[in-house]
């Protein structure tokens, strides 16, 4: 994925200048919005201080009535929410549909859930405490900095936003500055049902706003990008111990092992990889194919890749590159592959039309080539043959990124799967888990750390709150200086007695 680095904080001449959002599809201007500076950024911190004091006191009951209002709201402006994210990523009618469906049914998980997450419960005192009761609590954090991407401009930070709001969390959102006119849409409909406080603020602008929001004094930052910017956030978060939740790109991979469902892994792995046109974090970059299936996989592939085309229109198979820069990333890994000796059996580099992008399917690909090693997020797929799962297995764990991973195999899947270094993984599926809010979303390695979705993701913006109690006076008492020798001797009897054996 790909943020714009923050970079040093706008001077207070320039912080109220403007800048425009482009439909990319026809770089016509949609809206323009602010650019706010330092001083906007820690004023709008500020804010969300006593907001995140009057939505903690709402408590768990009133949070979710204001979340379920908000939904409803939310779902009665799809058609108006779907255009708009048309309009800013130049996606698809159909891809926008999707990103909603997902935003509405994570946005329910988390209201309802968070109560049994996160709400008081006993813990066993243990042998020594015997005499206390015990009890956990996970409280929220205050206010939580969200800086989000522009290729799930909702998705994606509503996994974020929404989890920490049901945590109890006021947050301020910065959007990329491709997809500004989604996070204000998230503000302003949120306004609607809590009207009383900037519970949820948006700031908008470049890296510098996403780099004062870094250093504003958030009590965590969550961000979602490339991996070298979410370095240059930690960096940046370090000077303040600010935490931070890291969710970078990844190359994942695909395999194909010999017992699969040819036709449903060919499928899995051309929409996986081609739709959104490629722009997606845990899309299918690479295909590791096992060589008794390999030549029909590949004869699939080819026939479903050749009929889809991108377009302007709403009925495409999908959009442009949302980014300009992207194409050159997209144009610099095909042509490297294509000078190592791979091959091109979908498209080429006559497919990059800027702002579009045709498929293109290599296969014979060197491992060192840019196309296999680097995050391309555009509409490409690089397979290549291999002896066996095995072997594929170690190809997928070969990168220093671990987001997700696809399995494809009707006897073996959770043993290959067992067997993979990354987050999370579908097995007869793609991107599976993305859709089970239930389950946290997150990688390992250079694809960051922490966790949003499910009860992970609920607790990423809480902190423990452990209590214990005295009941009665215990028979032995060993945290007292008069406990004396003999107590000690006590204790360490019963420690062999119920744990020596």
């Amino acid at each position: 994925m790909t943020q714009t680095a923050p970079t040093t904080p706008l001077r207070a001449e320039d912080e109220q200048k403007r800048f425009a959002s482009l439909d990319p599809r026809t770089g016509e201007v949609i809206a323009h919005h602010p650019v706010h500076g330092e001083q906007e950024v820690r004023a709008a911190v500020e804010r969300a201080r006593t907001a995140a004091s009057f939505w903690a006191e709402l408590g768990f009951d009133g949070r979710k009535a204001r979340l379920d209002a908000w939904r409803k709201v939310l779902v009665k402006r799809l058609d108006e929410f779907q255009g708009l994210i048309c309009a800013e990523t130049g996606k698809s009618a159909d891809d926008a549909r999707t990103e909603l469906a997902l935003v509405i049914d994570h946005l329910h998980w988390a209201a309802k859930q968070a109560p049994k997450v996160l709400g008081k419960r006993r813990v066993s005192p243990g042998m020594l405490m015997y005499n206390h009761s015990a009890s956990l609590e996970y409280r929220p954090l205050g206010v939580v900095g969200v800086i989000g991407p522009w290729n799930y401009p909702a998705f994606t930070p509503m996994g974020s936003i929404a989890y920490a709001l049901a945590a109890g969390n006021a947050v301020v959102f910065k959007p990329s500055e491709f997809t500004p006119g989604v996070g204000v849409f998230l503000e302003d409909t949120f306004a609607e049902v809590v009207p009383e406080y900037p519970v949820l603020q948006v700031v908008t602008g470049f890296g510098a706003t996403g780099a004062a929001l870094c250093g504003s004094g958030v009590d965590k930052l969550a961000f979602t990008g490339s991996t070298p910017t979410g370095k240059k956030v930690m960096a940046a978060c370090a000077a303040t111990l600010t935490p931070v939740l890291v969710e970078c790109g990844g190359k994942d991979p695909l395999i194909v092992a010999e017992d699969a469902d040819v036709v449903a892994a060919a499928d899995g792995a051309v929409w996986g990889g081609i739709f959104n046109s490629g722009q997606t974090c845990a899309g299918v970059e690479r295909v590791y194919v096992a060589g008794a299936v390999y030549d029909e996989f590949v004869k699939l592939v080819v026939e479903k890749a050749k009929k889809l085309r991108p377009g302007g229109e709403p009925d495409a198979h999908f959009g442009p590159i949302t980014m300009p820069k992207q194409v050159d990333v997209i144009q610099s890994h095909v042509a490297d592959a294509l000078d190592k000796g791979g091959k091109a059996v979908v498209g080429g580099l006559e497919s990059i039309r800027p702002p579009y992008v045709e498929p293109v399917v290599l296969v014979d690909v060197p491992d060192d080539s840019t196309a296999v090693t680097d995050e391309t997020f555009g509409p490409t797929l690089v397979v290549t043959r291999v002896a066996d799962a095995d072997e594929a297995v170690r190809k997928a764990n070969s990168l220093a990124y671990g987001l997700g991973a696809t399995v494809f195999s009707r006897n073996r899947g959770e043993e290959i799967a067992a067997k993979l270094r990354c987050g999370m993984v579908s097995i007869n599926s793609v991107l599976a888990y993305a859709s089970v809010p239930g389950l946290p979303f997150g990688g390992v390695g250079e694809s960051g750390f922490g966790r949003i979705h499910g009860e992970d993701g609920l607790r990423e913006f809480t902190y423990a709150h452990s209590v214990t109690r005295k009941k009665f006076g215990g028979l032995l008492n060993p945290m007292t200086y008069d406990r004396g020798s003999r107590t000690m001797r006590h204790v360490l009897r019963l420690v062999r007695l119920l744990y020596g054996r």
